[in-house]
């Protein structure tokens, strides 16, 4: 008989769309269906969230899902912050995170699991071909497609979709992972960044899907002057980092 897997994955969440808890449940039974050799530990990070998060929400997920972990705290601090705490609570050897509206196909979250089942493999990251840009705004496929030219020009990156929302890691990438200090946005490309100086023969990119009719957060001046300042941060970090 095949060895079960256990598989922590963790889901940041702010101010979450109706229905929310219905979706987690929908998405992690594809996925237990798609993969029956393992145990699924869902972390649930609540990161300051005002609205949307009700305790029959939280009892109906306790309910159903096997194993569940809830982190909650008050003031909302951004994704890296609180992946960063999910993380920690983390007792996995394979640990995969994305979005709580479970944007990317079930096959999609399976091929991150089944690369990092590969042990030579420590990080494996998600990453989006021209096809993604068919479900996204034209705003954000104009940001993207930015952002993505200056991580060619300034980083020398194996990866250089750094900001797709799904990526799953071993030890070693955990323990990278947890050294990173950006809160919001670019967290990403700081663990990447760091990923790729320290374990560069233990990435992999893994091609994913977009599901249909994904809501898309408001990228505004104010955020994108934030992640800009971030990115300037990252960057001497990375020049001053040893190896």
């Amino acid at each position: 008989m095949q060895r079960m897997q256990q598989i922590d994955i963790i889901l940041p969440c702010y101010n979450p769309l109706q229905n929310w808890e219905t979706r987690i449940l929908a998405a992690t039974s594809d996925f237990q269906a798609l993969n029956p050799n393992i145990q699924l530990h869902v972390i649930l990070v609540n990161d300051g969230s005002t609205k949307g998060i009700l305790p029959e929400q939280l009892a109906l997920l306790e309910q159903k899902l096997p194993q569940f972990s809830y982190i909650n705290y008050e003031k909302n601090k951004g994704k890296g912050h609180a992946l960063r705490k999910g993380v920690q609570h983390s007792t996995s050897e394979i640990c995969i995170y994305t979005d709580i509206d479970f944007p990317y196909t079930t096959t999609s979250i399976s091929a991150i699991l089944n690369q990092l089942l590969i042990p030579s493999t420590q990080v494996a990251v998600g990453t989006r071909d021209e096809t993604y840009y068919e479900h996204v705004p034209k705003v954000r496929i104009r940001i993207s497609k930015i952002f993505r030219f200056f991580i060619g020009k300034f980083f020398f990156l194996k990866v250089t979709d750094t900001q797709c929302g799904l990526k799953g890691f071993r030890s070693k990438g955990k323990a990278l992972f947890l050294q990173t200090t950006t809160d919001r946005y670019l967290f990403d490309l700081e663990f990447i960044q760091l990923v790729s100086k320290k374990l560069p023969k233990a990435i992999v990119a893994v091609p994913v899907v977009l599901k249909p009719n994904v809501e898309f957060s408001a990228m505004n001046f104010p955020v994108l002057a934030r992640e800009g300042l971030s990115f300037v941060q990252i960057f001497f970090k990375n020049l001053f980092r040893g190896k």
